[in-house]
């Protein structure tokens, strides 16, 4: 994310003459919040000599938010769009590509460009406003002027009359919360902000001070949240050994209903979670997980990260093959530190650890896809997924998660339980980010691993990271005493999955190498019967094929396209297994010790 002092002096000497020649500020208002509309003007002032000799500024809106890696083309909810010099007086502008708006300027020596921005998609990605509350996600919102993303910038914020709060990590103004500094648009970009009355809750963990900023209406425990989150800090801070941040916000949407998860940013994160989850002790461990993950996010993808991500090209995907590292990681990491934290117990944790290797297991798309190829094809395939994306991809995150396990293991067991993955994170930060400032690079990671692990680890990347060979588990979970317990689901099975929909049977997915993957069934065929009898839902036709026999041939009848017809189908199984670790009866030594050190006494 952070760009260093030299190239940002370097740039702003180049386009200026001056660093602090050019101001930039910015002003969001919500005066109808309920319309779902926020105004946003962008005044640019002391343009540079070269640029009015020009005689244009372009203005450009990302296509993709950092972190979420996806176009999702921004620009699209742009409208209403002014442009005028100080003065108030019109200048000609013309939108010359999907995201750039190109402003005429004549003889003025500034500009001030305004517009709407229609906000309601309800995700951690993207920006909602409603007459509740309002969040932004700045790179879906604020323009930055092209050639200058390293100015530094103010922004006014204008709340609807009715709200009293902004959450936001961005420096205060003279303490003013209305008003806020940006160093350069990257930190702007990577800031969310939320707007209304949400609950703030502070404390201070490893001497730092956080916030939870509540939205929505949830019922939870809040000493025991504040004491747990502390815990996980602290687990997650002695990990690298300092925190890298003077503030931190978890900003928190409590919701009905809708897509739930979260995205990190540079000193907060944003998180969607079902209002319901504390109330139960598997919700509040999953909503702690997610806490976990966002939050090791500080470290790992916001400031040690692969060398693509930062700085950024925000009209462009941005390719990189290490998502495998940064989710993946993340990912095992959030498991560890909830276990060193105390908050689970030893087994609660090897069965997070195995839902990882369930997770890639039970997926076909493991025998096709790679997990750097996933990474690589994060852009058009993670977040465009179809129904047959479990047959042709994998996630990165869970199967990347088993990568880490597997480099974990090989390190303490070759250190004899001296060393361990977080070796391997605190000589890459303290190396690249903190020596380098810059990102790592691919050949950077697998060295940094073989330094750990005291040895070449070419089989695990080139047979599990880049390639697709199965994974060797008894000899990696051996190491730390565990073996793998393998029990295949032998209940018949059609292997596929239907919806109802509309009280018609509606099929959504068939896996590859299943009976009806392999007897011909498609997505979007409708089941009506089967052998003569009519299927009322799918649950009843999952009863009826759960009774016959492994071999029997079933006569299905269906609809495609609107046209009837009969198929044969020879019942199988859905493919899939149930895979568990369990710790071996006599284990040795350094079994033990690499065990220990494995499930969290590090």
């Amino acid at each position: 994310m952070m760009r260093t002092k030299l190239f940002v002096l370097l740039s702003a000497l180049w386009l200026t003459g001056s660093v602090w020649a050019q101001q930039l500020s910015y002003q969001l208002s919500m005066d109808a919040p309920h319309t779902h509309y926020v105004d946003v003007e962008i005044r640019f002032e002391n343009l540079p000599a070269n640029v009015q000799k020009r005689g244009y500024v372009d203005f450009k809106m990302p296509v993709w938010a950092p972190g979420s890696y996806l176009v999702r083309e921004f620009a699209k909810n742009v409208e209403g769009e002014v442009a005028k010099d100080l003065n108030g007086n019109a200048l000609k502008f013309q939108k010359i590509n999907k995201n750039n708006w190109r402003v005429q300027l004549g003889t003025a020596k500034g500009v001030v460009f305004s517009y709407k921005v229609y906000a309601f998609e309800q995700s951690v990605r993207t920006s909602f406003v409603d007459d509740s509350h309002a969040f932004i996600s700045p790179s879906g919102v604020f323009m930055f002027p092209d050639g200058f993303v390293n100015l530094p910038s103010t922004l006014r914020i204008k709340p609807y009359k009715e709200w009293k709060e902004i959450s936001c990590t961005l420096e205060k103004v003279n303490g003013d919360k209305y008003t806020l500094r940006a160093p350069n648009y990257d930190e702007l970009a990577d800031a969310p902000i939320e707007i209304g009355n949400q609950k703030i809750i502070s404390f201070t963990a490893a001497g730092v001070p956080h916030q939870y900023a509540m939205y929505g209406v949830a019922q939870y425990d809040e000493e025991r949240l504040v004491r747990d989150t502390k815990a996980i800090i602290e687990a997650a801070v002695e990990i690298f050994g300092e925190l890298p941040c003077k503030e931190y916000i978890f900003i928190v949407h409590n919701l009905g209903g809708g897509a739930t998860g979260g995205l990190e940013h540079l000193n907060s994160t944003v998180l969607a979670v079902n209002r319901n989850a504390y109330q139960t002790q598997s919700g509040y461990l999953g909503f702690l997980r997610l806490a976990a993950h966002e939050y090791f996010h500080l470290w790992n993808v916001k400031r040690l990260r692969p060398d693509v991500l930062g700085p950024f090209d925000y009209d462009n995907e941005n390719y990189t093959r290490q998502l495998w590292m940064a989710e993946g990681f993340t990912s095992y990491y959030d498991d560890f530190i909830v276990r060193r934290a105390g908050l689970i117990d030893e087994n609660s944790y090897l069965r997070d650890v195995a839902a990882n290797i369930n997770e890639h297991e039970n997926s076909p798309g493991s025998k096709v896809q790679s997990v750097g190829e996933a990474s690589f094809d994060a852009w058009i395939k993670y977040y465009r997924r179809n129904e047959n994306s479990i047959n042709s991809s994998i996630s990165y995150y869970g199967s990347g998660a088993r990568v880490a396990m597997l480099i974990d293991l090989e390190i303490l067991h070759n250190s004899k339980g001296q060393k361990s993955l977080d070796d391997v994170m605190r000589a890459l930060y303290a190396d690249t980010y903190k020596k380098a400032n810059r990102g790592f690079t691919e050949a950077e990671l697998k060295k940094a691993c073989e330094a750990a692990a005291g040895k070449n680890l070419d089989d695990i990347f080139n047979d599990y990271v880049f390639g697709t060979k199965p994974t060797n588990y008894e000899k990696y979970l051996a190491y730390a005493g565990l073996r793998l317990n393998v029990t295949p689901d032998n209940t018949p099975s059609l292997g596929m999955t239907a919806a109802d929909e509309n009280n018609r049977i509606i099929v959504k997915v068939t896996r590859k190498d299943a009976p009806a993957y392999n007897d011909g069934i498609n997505v979007n065929d409708e089941i009506i019967a089967i052998d003569g009898f009519r299927m009322s839902n799918t649950a009843a036709m999952n009863a009826y094929i759960a009774g016959r026999k492994i071999g029997d041939a079933v006569k299905i009848t269906l609809a495609r396209d609107g046209l009837i017809r009969e198929m044969t189908v020879k019942v199988g199984t859905a493919g899939t297994a149930q895979y568990t670790l369990v710790p071996v009866s006599n284990p040795t030594a350094e079994q033990q010790t690499v065990f220990r050190k494995f499930t969290g006494k590090r």
